[in-house]
């Protein structure tokens, strides 16, 4: 028989947490089901490296971010954009620092503090986290596996926070979608990732060298930004920031110099005596380093006599994305035409969703915590107004 409860979040990362903490402060008993056998693994991960909560910018800026989503996120992000998500982690008793490009972390750097406090706060609000609950079924109730056997629920509100397909051993593996009809969901895709180069043997000695002070042109869009090399390709903040329109089937040309017009290289390379060989040529005259050189050797040969063009758009060839399970993110999801404005399922009244498992991506930089903190809050709230509502007189 279905235990009955009041409020379920299935998902306990940043935007089940989220939701979890709403429902909890509008005083409803909230069950968050996981899983793994901890909660926020990826956040704990992604801290590791910094933990980048935000980017602080213009608001129109930072939205656009999110591309073809951004008009559906719009009011989500209004409520909870970089200034919300500070102040709320400042609550929790974190210092903030904002670097020189606007991303803002805390001082920690690390996700555990901010992860402890937050728990902490959740449990003060009654929140109960069940780990190793994994969701298998839906069907009226909803199933889960356990180290009980299986247990089915049945709340009277449910918030989906299950997270996209990367990154599986974490817990985003994707396998909710199995539960969905095939017309509510878009195909997953890799987002935030590498691309595979098929390195010729000489490039060997430069893998983990990075490509500094360069511009990554794909199409019409440029971003100035490193990238490294890598021994299965490029990785890095700039590959990751054109990863969907090179996905798309865009092409990759690197501008090894951004900061010097083609004139401007023609005139340095002629005061290095003609006698030189070309590469001691761009070494003396352009203080290119060694990953540099060897990424023009690898890519441009045969070398022009003209060589200033190549160095300000140089062709990269891509052999493709990295698989899905290594990116930082991904594509696709539930479709927004699959909800209402309140993030509830059409065809499921009462059941919510919010997080990675939504139809939309956005590059790195605070930007995907943010969407994650901010969808979770959205559905969380709508959640507990949706149960006011069910509970009043009036709609009885």
């Amino acid at each position: 028989m279905a235990e009955r409860i009041s409020a379920l979040v299935i998902g306990a990362g940043p935007a089940g947490l989220m939701a979890a903490q709403e429902l909890g402060r509008a005083g409803v008993a909230v069950v968050v089901t996981d899983a793994k056998p901890s909660v926020a693994r990826k956040l704990l991960m992604a801290g590791k490296s910094g933990l980048n909560l935000t980017k602080q910018e213009g608001f129109e800026t930072f939205l656009n971010a999110y591309g073809d989503a951004a008009p559906a996120l719009r009011p989500m992000l209004r409520e909870f954009g970089p200034d919300q998500v500070q102040d709320w982690a400042r609550d929790l008793g974190q210092t903030l620092f904002t670097g020189s490009s606007g991303r803002v972390f805390p001082e920690a750097m690390k996700a555990s503090p901010l992860l402890r406090a937050w728990l902490g706060e959740l449990a003060r609000l009654g929140v109960e986290i069940r780990p190793r609950w994994r969701w298998v079924a839906w069907n009226g109730t909803l199933g889960f596996d356990t180290p009980q056997g299986r247990q089915d629920l049945h709340p009277d509100i449910c918030v989906l926070a299950c997270g996209g397909a990367s990154w599986a051993r974490l817990g985003s593996d994707g396998a909710w979608a199995s539960l969905f009809g095939r017309g509510d969901l878009a195909p997953f895709q890799p987002a935030n990732m590498g691309f595979i180069v098929d390195w010729s043997d000489h490039m060997w000695q430069h893998f983990g060298q990075p490509l500094k002070n360069i511009a990554l042109h794909v199409g019409n869009r440029a971003v100035r930004a490193e990238c490294v090399i890598s021994q299965r390709g490029l990785e890095g903040g700039g590959i990751y920031a054109v990863s969907r329109d090179l996905r798309d089937g865009g092409a990759l040309h690197l501008d090894l110099l951004p900061d010097l017009t083609v004139d401007d290289i023609r005139a340095r390379l002629a005061r290095i005596g003609p006698k030189q060989s070309l590469k001691n040529r761009l070494r003396k005259g352009l203080k290119l380093d060694p990953a540099k050189l060897a990424l023009i050797m690898e890519c441009a040969r045969p070398l022009p006599a003209d060589i200033a063009p190549v160095l300000k758009h140089l062709p990269v060839p891509l052999a493709g994305p990295r698989p899905m399970d290594e990116a930082i993110s991904t594509a696709g999801g539930l479709r927004f035409g699959a909800l209402d404005d309140a993030l509830m399922l059409t065809a499921h009244p009462g059941t919510f969703a919010a997080g990675e498992m939504l139809d939309w991506e956005a590059p790195t930089g605070g930007y995907l915590l943010t969407g994650c903190l901010a969808t979770g809050r959205w559905a969380g709230r709508a959640a507990a107004e949706y149960l006011r509502r069910q509970s009043s007189p009036t709609s009885r």
